[in-house]
């Protein structure tokens, strides 16, 4: 190791923003690639998977690397576009390695802790590694494995942590049958579920039931409802039908019903089964519309207030930080009931209307009553020149009676226009990282 040379540890590099020679930010790290080597030899760092604008993931060789210091890694040279894929003989730390239960051999090597194992062979969960430079070259290598001492389990007492040597450990190359993610899902906690929801897309089936294990039922469905339809079954399915049916309670009501569409009917029925009466109440009514219309688009949780509410309530309620910025765009006035399907729908506010208005104004005496609301039949396409000629991000659904059953959202439409793979589709913007899109990329 290069004397004074950094150590740096690879939980702390997930989320950093990278850098070109021109300052420019190219991305964002999100893992780190290394190759095991046989004999007990530390893995070499063979790069960094890096998050471009677009959601797709690249690959930085280490050789490409200057700096990684102060929250922020520099490259120099050239950056390649192309998609990452990893090779058979490549290892995702945080996707791969974090977690993992291994053997620690105290006697083999260096316990930096005061305190050393009395027992060869001693189990132990790997909490982080840590990486260094070589001397007088670009070249990186694993040096140090961070781990927790003691048989992981969520009853039991937390053990001693410590940092050993690489050597001191063994079982890196062990299939694991469960790994558990608490420490890889801890790295990522700050992201938005639209990112985590990335993530979890590039890690294999495995290592993705076992995240969606770790995370709460509220984080998950944030996720899943980001995530493509293949992916949302295959994470739903590894749940237990208990989980599972509390999960998809705490999914938007639509999102759920489109996840609940995509399976067999028998499973379907179970879980709508096992759902509180009134969540499932909800979805049943989405799944009974064609999927390609206003009522198979909306949701049945709009912010629904009778006339008599003044604007300082209705303020109240669009403050809440659960609620999507479409939905909390405009409240809509309905005589009681207030779940819907309402009483008799009387229209909408905005919430402009509501920030001009004193604090102690009715609904009542400033409802919108001009824009006729959407039926639930109303066909997608129609739904979609409804929203864009009126300036709209949600439209009121209002069944034969008057009640109101529901609001389309903006961001549901988007997701019905848009291809089924959009989620794997390139956006532009990335000029700024594109020189020579086509250069080697070293590896």
């Amino acid at each position: 190791m290069v004397a004074g040379a950094p150590r740096v540890f690879v939980s702390h590099l997930s989320g950093v923003a990278v850098f070109d020679p021109n300052g420019d930010q190219v991305g964002r790290v999100r893992d780190v690639v290394v190759m095991l080597r046989v004999g007990g030899r530390p893995p070499r760092v063979l790069g960094l998977v890096v998050e471009v604008v677009s959601r797709r993931r690249i690959f930085l060789p280490m050789t490409r690397v200057t700096g990684v210091e102060s929250g922020q890694v520099i490259t120099t040279g050239v950056v390649n576009m192309r998609r990452f894929e990893q090779r058979p003989t490549e290892t995702l730390v945080l996707g791969e390695l974090l977690d993992r239960r291994l053997r620690w051999l105290p006697q083999g090597g260096g316990a930096t802790s005061a305190t050393t194992g009395e027992e060869a062979g001693e189990e132990v969960t790997v909490l982080d590694v840590s990486m260094v430079q070589l001397p007088a070259r670009r070249d990186w290598e694993i040096d140090k494995v961070f781990i927790r001492r003691g048989k992981s389990g969520a009853l039991r007492r937390k053990g001693e942590t410590l940092t050993v040597d690489w050597s001191a450990v063994t079982g890196f190359r062990l299939a694991e049958d469960d790994q558990g993610a608490e420490n890889l899902v801890a790295t990522f906690e700050q992201l938005r579920p639209a990112d985590l929801a990335n993530v979890l897309h590039h890690l294999s089936p495995k290592r993705r039931g076992e995240v969606a294990a770790a995370l709460d039922d509220d984080r998950l469905a944030d996720v899943l409802e980001e995530l493509p339809d293949d992916d949302q079954v295959e994470i739903l399915s590894k749940l237990k039908e208990e989980r599972a049916a509390d999960v998809l309670e705490a999914m938007d009501p639509d999102d759920a019903a489109d996840l609940l569409a995509e399976l067999p009917a028998d499973e379907q029925e179970r879980l709508l089964t096992l759902m509180q009466p009134q969540d499932a109440a909800g979805v049943r009514r989405l799944l009974s519309y064609e999927e390609h219309t206003a009522g198979g688009l909306m949701t049945t949780e709009p912010i629904v207030l009778r006339p008599d509410a003044t604007v300082a309530d209705a303020l109240a309620r669009i403050r809440n930080p659960d609620l999507s910025p479409a939905l909390a765009a405009q409240v809509y006035v309905c005589r009681p009931p207030d779940e819907t399907p309402t009483g008799k729908y009387l229209g909408l506010v905005h919430f402009q209307r509501l920030l001009r208005d004193p604090p102690f104004t009715l609904l009542g005496s400033i409802v919108d009553t001009d824009l006729q609301p959407l039926t639930p039949g109303t066909a997608l396409p129609s739904v979609t020149s409804f929203l864009a000629t009126y300036n709209m991000i949600s439209a009121p659904v209002v069944d034969e009676s008057g009640s109101l059953l529901g609001a389309v959202t903006v961001d549901d439409v988007l997701d019905h226009l848009l291809p089924e793979d959009w989620r794997e589709t390139e956006l532009h913007g990335e000029e700024h990282v594109r020189r020579v899109t086509e250069a080697a990329d070293g590896r």
